[in-house]
């Protein structure tokens, strides 16, 4: 059970602090509007990227189990969909690999919270 409890909270620490991090450079930083742009996006989707970053790495923190369980799957989504833009505009393998390390990252954090829920 230790082990379980210090991989959720290392793993969910990792992605809430990237994401916190990610959300502040989406919503502060020209190069990421510049990205945005390679990617297709407009600019008022990095805002909203930005804004639920903030929002999801609170929401993985908190008990209330629909709640966590919408970021988890909104994070899900957000990771598969970074590394199929990057794939599909020719970027470097980098940062296609990236949203896949992530998402592993959030699929550890969601199993041992899962253990945890389940030996309550």
């Amino acid at each position: 059970m230790k082990t379980i409890k210090i991989t959720y909270y290392v793993t969910t620490g990792i992605i809430s602090a990237m994401m916190v991090f990610i959300a502040f450079e989406t919503l502060t930083k020209p190069e990421v509007k510049v990205s945005m742009a390679h990617l297709g996006f407009p600019d008022y989707f990095r805002i909203e990227l930005g804004i639920t970053k903030l929002i999801g790495a609170v929401l993985l923190w908190l008990p209330l189990r629909m709640l966590k369980e919408t970021a988890y799957i909104g994070f899900a989504i957000m990771f598969a969909s970074a590394s199929l833009a990057h794939y599909m505009v020719g970027d470097p393998d980098g940062k296609i690999i990236a949203g896949v390390v992530f998402l592993v990252i959030l699929i550890a954090s969601y199993i041992s919270n899962d253990k945890l829920q389940r030996s309550k």
